[in-house]
This record gives C-alpha cells, sequence and structure tokens, in this order.
C-alpha cells in the first residue's frame, strides 16, 4: 500500500528561505529525514496567504526525498485562525472534497505543526473518521549545535483507549453523557432501549449517512432525531438548520415545491422564488417524518438529491445543491410499501443502511416511572407552574400504567396528555387520587374502539384456529392466547412483539430472547407470527 501523509504548513516552525535553514528543525521537512520512514506522497494544506513559505518547504521536501510526490491545497481558515467554528469547517470540507482511497493508501495525520485550533479540529475530524488515517507526531533532536547532531524524533500516537485508565474513563464519562442527552436525561430502565440508544449515538456522532427511524406514533421519533442534531451540533458535526415535516401533510402539485423550492412564476400562485425544505437543511439535518406518505415523483427527486446532493426545483432550468443529512420517520413497514408498488426500493436501500426500531411505550413499561417525571418537569416548564403527585396518587397511577393489560395506544402522546390534563385539573398543583381515578376513566374511554372490547385488546382466536383446536382449549389458555394474538397482529416484528408480552419477566433473566420464547409459545398451537399479521 501506498503511504500517504497529510499535514498543515507550519507558518512559524516550517518558514525559512536561506541556507540557514537547514541547521534548524522543520516539522513538516522532517519527516521526509527517516530512513524508516518513506513517503509516496505528501498532501500539505496551507493558508493562501502563505503561499511563499508553502512553495519553498514543498521544494525541500523534493530535495531531501525525490521519490514522494508533494502537492499543495489551498485551505483557507479565515480572518481568525483561533476561530474553532471556522477552522473546523475549512478542514471539514476539505476531507469531505479528498478521495481517500483506503484500500490502496495508508493515511497518517500530522499533528505538530498548525495551531492548537487546527490541531484539535484535525483530532476530531480523525475521532470521527472523516479523516481516516493513524496520528503522527514529530519532534526536535535533543541538541540542534552538537557536531553529532541526532535525527528528529516521530511517533505514530496510538489512540487505543483501553491502554489509558484515564482516559478510558473520560471517553466512557463523555459517551455516558452523549447517550443521557439522546434520552433527554430520562433514567431510562429498559435494557434493550438503552442498547438503542447508545447504538444511535455512535452512528450520529460517525456518521453522516442517512438513519431511518422506526416505530408505531407517538414512540418519540421526532424528539430523538432533534436531539441528534443537537448532539452533533455540540460536537462540531453541523452547522445548518434542523428542518422538520411531515410528509403526510404534502400532497398534490405542492409537495414538491415545499421539498425542493420552485422558481417564481412555474405555476400558478408562484410570485416569488421559494427554496424549499432541502436548501433550508443545507449543512444541516432534514427530518421528513412518515417518508412512506411520499409520492412518486417526490421520492425519485429525493433519491436524486441523497445521492449526487443536488436536486431540480420546481420550474427551474439549474440544479441546486444541498448537503444535508437525512433522517426519515415511518410507522409503517417499508418492505410491505415496496412490495405493493407504493414505495421506490432503491430509495429504501439508500436511507435503510442505519435503522433504529423505537418500542411502544406498552413495550418499556419499566420506563413508564422515570418518563412521567420528565412529563411533569415538561408541564412545569411550559406552565410555569408546580406540579406534583401525592403518595397514594402516584402508586395509584403507575398501578394503572405499568399494568400488562393497559395498551397506550398513543404511546408517549397518551402519557404527556394524561400528565397535562391531572396537572391542570390538581388543585395547587397537587395532583390526588381522585384526578388520578378520574384520568384513567377518559384514558380507557379514549382507547375504546367501536364494536371492540372496551378494556381488553382480545384478538377473535376463530379466524386463526379451528373448531377442532378451539374445542381443546381450556379457557385460561383462550384468554392468553387472544392477547398474545392481538399484540402480534399490532407488532412490526417478531421481536417488538416478544418484549411487549415479556415486558416483566425477561427482567428477571440474565439471558432475554423474547422473540425464540413468543415463537416457541405459538408453536404450541401451530401457529406463527407472520399468519398472525393483518394481510
Amino acid at each position: 500500500m501506498k503511504r500517504v501523509v497529510i499535514g498543515l504548513l507550519g507558518t512559524k516552525l516550517d518558514s525559512g528561505f536561506d541556507i540557514s535553514r537547514w541547521d534548524t528543525w522543520r516539522p513538516t521537512v522532517s519527516l521526509f529525514q527517516h530512513d524508516d520512514l518513506l513517503w509516496d506522497r505528501l498532501e500539505l494544506l496551507a493558508d493562501p496567504a502563505f503561499a511563499k513559505i508553502s512553495a519553498r518547504v514543498l521544494e525541500d521536501v523534493r530535495t531531501v526525498s525525490p521519490e514522494t510526490e508533494a502537492r499543495l491545497h489551498e485551505v483557507s481558515f479565515g480572518a481568525d485562525p483561533w476561530d474553532l467554528q471556522a477552522v473546523y469547517a475549512a478542514l471539514h470540507d476539505w476531507a469531505r472534497g479528498y478521495r481517500f482511497d483506503r484500500e490502496h493508501e495508508e493515511y497518517f495525520i500530522h499533528i505538530t505543526t498548525g495551531t492548537h485550533i487546527a490541531q484539535i479540529s484535525l483530532f476530531l475530524l480523525n475521532e470521527a473518521g472523516t479523516l481516516p488515517g493513524k496520528l503522527i507526531q514529530t519532534s526536535p533532536p535533543p541538541s540542534l549545535h552538537s557536531r553529532n547532531t541526532p535525527q528528529p524524533g516521530y511517533s505514530v500516537i496510538d489512540l487505543d483507549l483501553s491502554k489509558y485508565d484515564q482516559l478510558s474513563t473520560r471517553f466512557q464519562r463523555e459517551q455516558a453523557e452523549a447517550t443521557d442527552f439522546l434520552k433527554s436525561g430520562i433514567a431510562t430502565r429498559n435494557e434493550g432501549f438503552n442498547r438503542l440508544i447508545e447504538r444511535i449515538e455512535q452512528v450520529a456522532l460517525r456518521s453522516q449517512a442517512p438513519m431511518l427511524l422506526t416505530g408505531p406514533t407517538g414512540a418519540g421519533k421526532s424528539l430523538l432525531a432533534r436531539r441528534i442534531y443537537e448532539l452533533r451540533q455540540q460536537r462540531g458535526g453541523l452547522s445548518g438548520n434542523f428542518v422538520e415535516v411531515n410528509c403526510a401533510t404534502l400532497t398534490g402539485d405542492t409537495a414538491a415545491s415545499a421539498l425542493f423550492g420552485h422558481r417564481r412564476g412555474s405555476f400558478t400562485g408562484a410570485q416569488k422564488d421559494r427554496p424549499g425544505l432541502l436548501r433550508e437543511a443545507d449543512g444541516g439535518l432534514l427530518l421528513l417524518d412518515e417518508i412512506g406518505e411520499l409520492g412518486a415523483d417526490e421520492q425519485a427527486m429525493l433519491l436524486r438529491a441523497l445521492e449526487d446532493k443536488t436536486f431540480l426545483p420546481v420550474g427551474a432550468d439549474q440544479p441546486v445543491t444541498s448537503d444535508f443529512q437525512l433522517i426519515a420517520g415511518t410507522n409503517r413497514d417499508l418492505r410491505a410499501a415496496v412490495a405493493g408498488g407504493r414505495f421506490r426500493e432503491d430509495l429504501l436501500a439508500r436511507i435503510h443502511l442505519w435503522t433504529f426500531e423505537l418500542p411502544a411505550l406498552a413495550q418499556r413499561r419499566e420506563d413508564i416511572a422515570p418518563n412521567l417525571e420528565y412529563e411533569l418537569e415538561r408541564y412545569r416548564r411550559a406552565h410555569q407552574r408546580e406540579a406534583g403527585f401525592n403518595k397514594e396518587a402516584k402508586q395509584a397511577f403507575l398501578r394503572f400504567a405499568e399494568a400488562p393489560d393497559t395498551p397506550w395506544r398513543g404511546n408517549f402522546r397518551d402519557l404527556n396528555a394524561a400528565v397535562t390534563r391531572m396537572a391542570t385539573l390538581a388543585p395547587r398543583g397537587r395532583i390526588r387520587v381522585e384526578e388520578v381515578t378520574e384520568e384513567i376513566q377518559r384514558l380507557r374511554e379514549n382507547w375504546h374502539r367501536p364494536g371492540g372490547a372496551p378494556r381488553s385488546e382480545a384478538a377473535d382466536l376463530t379466524a386463526i384456529l379451528d373448531a377442532d383446536a378451539l374445542a381443546d382449549l381450556d379457557p385460561f389458555d383462550r384468554v392468553q392466547l387472544a392477547y398474545v394474538a392481538a399484540v402480534c397482529r399490532r407488532s412490526n416484528t417478531l421481536s417488538g412483539a416478544g418484549r411487549e408480552i415479556f415486558a416483566i419477566s425477561r427482567n428477571k433473566r440474565t439471558v432475554t430472547n423474547d422473540a425464540d420464547r413468543l415463537k416457541k409459545y405459538l408453536a404450541k398451537f401451530r401457529l406463527t407470527f407472520e399468519a398472525l399479521r393483518p394481510q
């Protein structure tokens, strides 16, 4: 493999024009003065204001190492080289535009030269994977004036944090802070959900690829997407806006205009240019919630925008560009939509690289208590009014909320609405058993569906079992199987159904395989999860 070093011009340490420059240590040139360190190419990044120094350094590198291809890249760092945002953005843009060939080339990032801000930026870009390679540091010889001057030194920095206890501890603490941020500070207890958030944190900080958040309505997809954006803003990865749209609201001829913009006069009512949501999200994050509702034409245009970063506004002759990260949300099975011809298979392949399924509230009953405190705090901030439960009221509400037969059809939207109503009606902000009892009745009425049982989710077993099989069932088994069948019908995956059904007992097991456990239960009745799903 070819060996390539990427480094910044040291405007002071690398300087020198007369013959005496060879008697001083210049970090960039010193990289090429080691017999055991041979380079195929140097990529030297320098501000155009220092073109004269850059030219001399490249000339000296070619003199010391004729076999090395030395190339200059002009990178403007702006008026203030100590502005972290400007320096990071300039280096980030350069790295994104550089064609790395990791199959055939090995990369090293020289971090000895440049301002501390520039060195920090290089480290962050390397850590994020935007600037891949090993970090290399050079050092002057012990004495520049002795007769037998030793060679300057160098070291490749090993970032295996497991070797450094303090750094490892700090890194773990920062990672915990990031996952806590994504969870809005809620001390969630569901192990599966916590692992999911850890994975999302890793992907959010290391990848600019699209993400797909699936799960039922009200599971928190929009809130999580905004937290991902804010986390990436904090870590220096995004400089643009957070733009959110529910695709179900984009209908007819205005859908393409809203997303991709239009030119004045392109259709009746287009009295002025409109940039469109994709342009507004340039450099930032675009959330397309309910992406399965997009029309066929908009899906095709979105695919091109994701692949080429270009698209054609309505009525325009020339394409425009926008570099945004996409987070798509859906409560539908997009694979079924592809099979039914309602969603493009190539678009699904493009957004399916990182897919995360958010569980329903009913699948995270152990998280209801901490989320209850979070909703109370949201109410206090929004209404500038104290609110809280007395002891008996809180116990009564949690008994109802955590019960296995409480469906939570609207997920966190139902929980938020319940807290808002109870806190509003509570005298002096103190929620009593009276408010809890009234709210429980209100929720049960809201969840009741005409023609169905008001307080259960029982499935009709005659639709899935023949008469002989039904005759062999005990009454207890009928009730249990009916509940299991109802959960399977509304769940997108076997694992999701298993998590909800075994929400309590799974916490007492050292090894959890909810999908296998549910599969074996259904097999006792010669049933499968797929057979229970609505056609």
